[in-house]
Parts: C-alpha cells; structure tokens; sequence
C-alpha cells in the first residue's frame, strides 16, 4: 500500500529496502531534513564521525568488509566537497559506496547560495552514476539504481544530490516488491578460455598475478584449485593481498615497485602471465616497455576498458573473476611446473632491510600476528608502513588486508577501520598508520569512543613522512625539505580521549603491551617509535624496469 511521505523519510525507506544498516556521516543545514527523519527508522545506525571525508573511508572500509554497499551522508558545500577524496579512493579500488549529500533548495540553484557547490560535476569523474534530485516523484527510482549500479559489474560510488525542498517535498510512496533480480552474469568467452588452457599446457614458466578482483568476487577457492591443479606459482598484487593463502608452497609474494626481487625476477623471466581481476597498473609494472619482455599475456578482467588498456594482451577474457577461473579450472589439463618453482627459488635473495635498534617493522607486525593468531583484518594507512605490512605480515585467510590502493590515500586506515569492525564486530580490527598519516584523520578517535568502535590503532612513529623522505633520500641528495614531522605525545593523547595508550620503544616491551592491546575492551592507541631513517627495499626506481632494483642504502652523499 502507499503512504504520503516526505523525500527524507523516501530516503530512510529506500536504504532500508537496500538492506542498509550501518550510515556514516554529519548533519548540517541542507541535509537536516534527512536528519529529521531519521530518528523514524531505528534500523538505520547512524554512525557521527569527526569529518566528512571520514565517512566516506568509513563507508569503504564497511563496503569491503561486508561485500555491502557503504552508505555516507554529507550536507552541501564543504561536506559534500569533503566526500570528493573518500570517493575517489572508493572508486579507483572498485569499493560499492552509496554518498547522499544534501544541496540547496531547487530555486537556489546556480544562485551561487550559502554552502552551494556544483557536486555533481566535481565528482563525475570518481563515481559510477551521479543525480541531482529534481523531484520526489524520481526519488525512490533514483536511490534503487544508484545501489544496483553501485553493485552490479566492477563495483564503486555512486552518489545522489538531494535538494532541501526535495527532501520536505510530500509524495505517494510504494515501497518496493521483493528485491531487484541481479542482472544476468554474462558467460565466459570459450574460445577465450580454450585458448588461455592452451597456452598454460604450453608454457614453462608460467605464472598466475591475482588482484582486487579476485577478492571482489569471492573466487578464493577457485583461483587456488587452478594454482594447484597447474602447479602454477601465484603472485599478489597489493589489493590482491590476502585472496592466496601466503603459507601455500606456490605463493611468491608482492610485485612492482616494492615488491621482492625473486618475484620480479619471476615475471622478467616469465614466459606466461594470467592475470586474473587486476589493472596492471605501473606501481605493479615498472617501464611498460620493458615488463615482462618474454611473456605473452592472458588478461582475465570484468571491465572490459581494462583488457590491454596498460600491456598488450593475448587472450582477454572478459567477465566475473570466479566463473571464469572455474571454467579454466574445468579446461586445463593437470600438470607441475617444478623446474620453474626451482628456479624461482634460486633468485631468492636475504631480505635487504637494515633496521637500527632492534624495534624493526618485522617485529611489530610478527608480535601482532601471533597476539592473534591471524584472526584479525589489518587496515593501512599509505607510505612505508603500508609496504612493510604488506611484505612482512602473513596473511592466511581471505580479505583480511585492506588498504587504498589506486589513490594512495593518507588517512585512510582509521575511519576505514571504523567501517571495516562495524562489518566484522566479533573480529579484531588493527588500524596501522604512520605518524603523518595518522594525524590527518585521529580525531576519528572521538568518534570510536562515542560509538563504542573497538578499533586498535598502531603508529609507526619515524618524526617524517617516511616514504617521502625516502625518496629525496634516494632521488634528492638527501634534502629533506619538508618532511620532518612533529608528534603530539600519543600516550597524552590517548588520555585525553579516555581510552589506553601505549609507546613501545624497544623490543623487550612489545610482545606484552600488543597483547595488553587486543585484551582491552574498546579502542586503544599503541605508539612503536621506530628508526628514523628505516628504509623498504626493495625499490624501483622512477620509470626503472622491475629488474633495476635497489636492493641496499644508496651511496653517502652530503645531508642538505
């Protein structure tokens, strides 16, 4: 039956219909309708974060822990203008985020009014769909296909810009009947898959790259039959962490600018590569010019604009990740690749990290697999941490490594982490940043306290913004311009927010206070101050192939 409602209370219906529980976001004037109605409907959990782009990491981090779409909601002007990085992040990594944003009223449009701001162009470029509401009879349609397109092929944002009149509006409402029927999944090429078991019987040194897309389709089970029925040795890129168990005998490791040598090595000498869900893009490839120069390509993709848009490609094969792999399951025929696996094995070099002080990165991330006994999704930040959690942390159960990726966005991992535990409430959650990444969003911390969030933060305090000091370390004769950067006192901090704090400073104190950590009910703070100059190798260089690594500290030369 219909109902006469207001455009808020169509909204509060249609996330609720969408099977919407969890809401990330911050009132203001022109989305205070929304706000009004929302108290209505108490199986929506609005969740008060300190900053609007914290809501939208929030939303991804729920959505990629879910499998969900990630709801966010801002009011116009600089809170919809403040989603624009969290939706960009959420959509160059593939993440389902729904952004509602309030605007002003429908005669107010291109007035320039108070907190007015043209929301759909500045996010067309980072979102899947965008609307502007221009009436309440258009609403309830609108939000239904904004979640399906949010969901449906390679997921990402979607956003709808609601004006305040549209949201006071009054209309007839018919609430959905039963749920959308997902779209028809648009089978597998055989030929393509015919061919790509062609080739893997051929090669000799075959390898299969995984990535994100591996992980967005749940195709865990069969990527590892294929690996094992092929004898096949598995590569992750690093939103591909976590979809290949890293204690099977054919797991190698990471690619690209950070990643081990004997994998790059693997790939330059590669005669095979099935990628399967991911972009090939350059933090993986190096030089396009000289990646993989004896390889031909088998590209298994569900965005067809991806399929030889970065390498050239032998067979592409276009759809979802599981199927596919599955019918290539079906069509390979059993075989091992010992002599590769033994080769590989020869290019394998003793890890080149020199750590000063014996409170190494390896350390911390050791103390807090084995607090956890793995049970437990890691949350990085970006910089240094992000690829030493990425290397060194052993990753053994499916999606439980969640990082931005694409963007490279500073500030992602706690409220992402806030999202990610309201996905997994019975499950520990670590949000690791560095001392720079963590102060762009640790008023967050406000929000954990008062929503009850029991998210345990990790710092990996170096006084600089590590990754970039690195590099002018490396590239830059040593000037540190800029990059040195002042902490507060964690501990302090931590305090005065009212939930425990820790700084661990060498390595006898590690092991109790992670575990100190995991024990205490609700947020915690630990603070691990590390070298200064810590370093991760090994690195390509800028537009180096992946086999001009270096692999040790570059030649002194003068600090400036």
């Amino acid at each position: 039956m219909s109902e006469v409602l207001t455009g808020a209370q169509i909204l509060c219906r249609e996330l609720v219909a969408a099977g919407v529980d969890v809401i990330f976001g911050y009132p203001g004037g022109a989305i205070m309708p929304f706000y009004h109605a929302l108290p209505e409907y108490p199986g929506l959990r609005h969740v008060l974060v300190r900053h609007e782009q914290a809501a939208a990491h929030a939303a991804d981090g729920y959505a990629r822990a879910s499998g969900r779409v990630g709801v966010c909601v801002a009011t116009s002007g600089p809170g919809a203008t403040n989603l624009v990085t969290g939706l960009a992040t959420a959509h160059m990594d593939s993440s389902p985020v729904l952004a509602i944003t309030g605007q002003v009223g429908r005669p107010m449009i291109g007035r320039d009014a108070f907190q007015e701001t043209d929301v759909i162009g500045l996010t067309l470029p980072i979102t899947k769909y965008n609307h502007l509401v221009q009436d309440i009879s258009e609403l309830a349609a609108i939000v239904r296909e904004a979640v399906a397109i949010a969901r449906d092929g390679r997921p990402g944002p979607v956003l709808i810009d609601v004006p305040k009149d549209v949201q006071n509006q009054k209309a007839a409402y018919t609430p959905p009947e039963g749920k959308a029927a997902a779209p028809a999944p648009v089978p597998p090429l055989a030929q393509g898959v015919d061919e790509a078991a062609r080739l893997i019987a051929e090669a000799e040194r075959p390898l299969l790259m995984i990535g994100h897309g591996v992980i967005l389709s749940g195709a865990y089970a069969e990527v590892r039959a294929l690996a094992e029925k092929t004898g096949i040795p598995v590569i992750t890129t690093l939103l591909g962490i976590s979809a290949f168990p890293e204690s099977h005998p054919l797991h190698l490791g990471m690619p690209g600018m950070h990643g081990e040598v004997h994998v790059n090595r693997a790939i330059q000498h590669a005669d095979l590569i099935v990628g399967i869900g991911l972009r090939f893009d350059d933090r993986v490839t190096g030089n396009l010019a000289a990646f993989a120069p004896r390889a031909k390509i088998v590209h298994v993709e569900l965005d067809r604009a991806e399929v030889g848009k970065n390498v050239p490609v032998a067979v592409g094969i276009v759809g979802d990740a599981r199927q596919i792999t599955q019918r290539l399951v079906e069509a390979v025929r059993p075989r091992t690749c010992e002599a590769w696996v033994a080769e590989i094995r020869g290019f394998v070099r003793p890890r080149a990290e020199a750590f000063s002080g014996d409170l190494s990165p390896e350390a911390i991330l050791a103390s807090i697999y084995e607090a956890t006994g793995g049970s437990c999704t890691i949350v990085t930040d970006v910089g240094q941490h992000q690829m030493w959690v990425a290397k060194h942390y052993p990753y053994q159960r499916p999606n439980t490594h969640i990082t931005s990726g694409g963007l490279g966005t500073m500030g992602f991992a706690v409220p992402a982490a806030m999202g990610v535990h309201l996905a997994r409430p019975g499950e520990l959650v670590w949000a690791i940043s560095g001392d720079g990444g963590f102060q762009m969003n640790m008023a967050e911390i406000a929000t954990m306290v008062q929503e009850g969030l029991s998210v345990k933060m990790a710092i990996f305090n170096n006084g600089y913004l590590g990754m970039v000091r690195q590099w002018q370390q490396f590239f830059h004769e040593k000037r540190y311009s800029c990059t040195p950067i002042w902490s507060p006192d964690y501990v302090k901090l931590a305090e005065a927010y009212g939930i425990a704090g820790w700084r661990v400073e060498n390595r006898g104190q590690l092991d109790d206070v992670v575990r100190r950590a995991n024990a205490t009910p609700g947020p915690a703070l630990v603070e691990f101050v590390i070298a200064q100059e810590a370093n991760v190798y090994p690195m390509i260089p800028p537009g180096g192939s992946l086999s001009e690594p270096i692999e040790a500290q570059p030649a002194a030369t003068p600090a400036r």
